[in-house]
């Protein structure tokens, strides 16, 4: 594998803002709301953070979940809302959908029974349907599902899709097809990728495809827009994949063996951030990689479906943290990239467009914290968005379950 220099390359050291959390705890998860960053921090604080975005000042703590929030993002709307809101999970079993105004929970869902640790969540493009990952019980890990306007006990549990910790799980958005918004993403520790059919009660006729990877899987997410990848996924040993829309692999690779030595400059990559999607890079994938000083850097593929392409090294942003940088989240309306680290610190950069980049994509807002991958006794979930292209080979699939379900009535 090789790492090419972008010829709009270059090194940012200059920061906008910088900000830092006051009791010292990690920067676990990045999100936007309206003119808000929102940060989430590591035990013992648990608490949720909205900075101003111009001035990167404090201006309200949420208080988070009684035992570590373990997924942090932010959805369109949910149960009948009308606005953007925050979404989170926790150790304490709870998915919280937050009124940052008050300060307060608007709803929680929680299992039934015996309190479970959930690790990951999303809410379906229509509000209509919460989905989350619970880690290993005894031999079980659960994805549960609510209808958020009646939040007290989950609709429907699915307990055989996965058999290890479901580190994501990720709804199909923005597609022509009303269908596929309740096609589900989900990955685990189990080395499996899958995507389910959330309207399913029957989890044996639910489950529409299962990608193999082998190995612990700690991110995973839609590609949106790419004509051959459909899904990307990242271990905890900082290897990447991408599959197809059926979950064939079409990319494994050591995401830090492409490396760059030229020109005076060296860019070695320590492990995996994040990705997220964009029209602005490559594959419509950004893929964000660290440095254990704490440097971050932007790669990219020009067909991130074949492993025999070079990546390409687009942007550094180096000197602001010490450390481990635990999150990144690119705000492209205004051309900024927000990074928090085990340093406690957030910081604004300013974050230059690649050369080769396509025109902007407005109509996705839906911004994901993706799931975060360092150690979960750290206590944590940063972000990434969803295909247009895979939906009709889903919907088919879901047009096959229902012509089979329409004939099991007749008879």
């Amino acid at each position: 594998m090789s790492l090419l220099e972008s010829p709009s390359f270059e090194t940012i050291s200059s920061t906008i803002k910088s900000t830092a959390h006051s009791d010292g705890t990690y920067v676990l998860a990045l999100t936007s709301l309206g003119n808000y960053y929102v940060s989430s921090a590591s035990s013992p604080s648990n608490a949720i953070h909205l900075f101003d975005k111009s001035s990167l000042q404090r201006v309200q703590t949420l208080k988070g979940h009684d035992n570590a929030t373990t997924a942090l993002k932010t959805v369109k709307h949910i149960g009948g809302s009308d606005h953007h809101m925050l979404l989170s999970a926790g150790k304490d079993g709870c998915v919280i959908a937050w009124d940052e105004r008050s300060g307060a929970p608007s709803m929680k869902m929680a299992a039934s029974g015996r309190s479970r640790t959930l690790l990951s969540c999303d809410a379906s493009h229509d509000g209509l349907t919460v989905a989350a990952g619970t880690d290993l019980q005894k031999e079980d890990a659960f994805i549960l599902y609510w209808d958020p306007r009646k939040p007290t006990i989950p609709l429907r549990v699915h307990g055989s899709t996965h058999s290890d910790d479901i580190t994501a799980v990720h709804f199909l958005k923005n597609s022509p097809s009303p269908t596929s918004g309740q096609i589900l993403l989900s990955a685990s520790s189990d080395g499996l990728v899958s995507t389910s059919n959330t309207a399913e009660d029957d989890e044996d006729e639910a489950v529409l495809n299962v990608g193999s990877w082998g190995c612990s899987i700690s991110q995973a997410g839609w590609i949106r827009g790419s004509s051959t990848a459909g899904i990307w996924a990242a271990s905890d040993m900082e290897t990447f994949s991408c599959w197809s829309n059926e979950l064939d692999m079409l990319q494994n690779c050591d995401i830090r063996h492409p490396s760059v030595h030229s020109h005076g400059r060296t860019w070695v990559t320590d492990y995996l951030i994040t990705c997220q999607n964009t029209k602005r890079a490559d594959s419509n994938l950004a893929v964000f990689v660290g440095s254990n000083e704490g440097d971050v850097a932007l790669l990219s593929s020009s067909n991130i479906a074949d492993s025999s392409t070079p990546w390409t090294i687009n942007s550094v942003w180096a000197g602001g943290h010490a450390g481990v940088v635990r999150s990144v989240l690119w705000d492209e309306n205004h051309e900024v990239l927000v990074t928090g680290g085990e340093d406690s610190k957030i910081i604004t950069w300013r974050c230059p467009f690649p050369e080769h980049s396509l025109a902007s994509d407005n109509s996705a807002l839906d911004i994901d914290s993706a799931d975060l991958k360092r150690e979960r006794d750290d206590d944590m979930d940063v972000c990434e968005s969803e295909p247009v292209g895979m939906f009709l080979c889903l919907r088919s699939q879901l047009e096959v379950l229902t012509m089979n379900c329409l004939r099991t009535v007749k008879k």
